[in-house]
């Protein structure tokens, strides 16, 4: 019966992709398997890759000296946690990817994000992290009906063999929307509007967490979960993005 149902199986998952032909997430055009860039897109994506800033992901010029150098955003500002990591810029496909996944019930793109962020997160110390990502407000999840950070943090915590815990966070209070506001208006409107779940506290006492988000600005958002983990008594705390918005070099 194993092999009928084999190929019973292939037959079927045949016949879908003559009706459903893989696409390309970012564009729509044919590819050649599911979950997929075409080699235009691809060559549009603006993967990041070579030197980068050790605490937000930003591609920096030069060699890599063989020790820790960050940019000047996060020398001026330092962030509430130890490393950073991001897998594309937030422009061309990259910035089309990010809005499909968060605007466009493209739930798709989650699969394939978890995996470049896998792979970028890969050089940061992660033994024993607890992946945790940033929550949304219970009324904008409700209209939005997903929460895109958490889309990507299942996959990527099985990709990276790491547990994860999507109800950590929480936000206690909703926010007006950032875009438009400057570091410290982001930040104070910020303010005590995220926490750790009281019934989870337990759970973050001296654990590692990884933290995140679908997109770092700013990073003021990231910079408020940080302290909440903080304030509960988390151990280091690293973040990654899938994209991350960024002066080029």
């Amino acid at each position: 019966m194993g092999g009928i149902d084999s190929v019973w199986a292939r037959g079927l998952q045949t016949a879908v992709r003559l009706v459903y032909p893989p696409r390309c997430l970012a564009c729509g055009g044919p590819v050649e398997s599911d979950f997929g860039l075409c080699p235009a897109c691809w060559r549009e994506t603006p993967f990041i890759g070579g030197l980068v800033c050790d605490a937000c992901g930003t591609p920096l010029p030069g060699d890599d000296p063989g020790e820790a150098v960050h940019c000047d955003d996060c020398i001026a500002h330092p962030r509430p946690w130890a490393q950073g990591r991001a897998a594309l810029l937030y422009r061309d496909a990259g910035r089309r990817l990010v809005l499909g996944l968060k605007h466009a019930d493209r739930a798709d793109i989650a699969q394939p994000a978890a995996r470049w962020m896998a792979a970028a997160a890969a050089s940061m110390p992660l033994d024993g992290a607890l992946v945790v990502p940033v929550p949304l407000h219970w009324r904008r999840l409700v209209a939005r009906r997903f929460n895109q950070s958490a889309l990507i943090a299942a996959p990527l915590a099985r990709a990276l063999g790491l547990a994860h815990a999507p109800d950590l966070l929480e936000r206690v209070r909703r926010t007006a929307p950032l875009g438009g506001q400057d570091r410290g208006a982001r930040a104070a409107t910020l303010e005590g509007a995220l926490r750790v779940a009281p019934r989870r506290a337990a759970h973050v006492t001296g654990r590692p967490i990884l933290l995140v988000d679908d997109v770092m600005t700013t990073g003021a958002t990231l910079e408020a979960a940080a302290r909440a983990l903080s304030d509960a008594g988390a151990g280091a705390i690293r973040v990654v993005v899938l994209a991350r918005a960024a002066r080029e070099a």
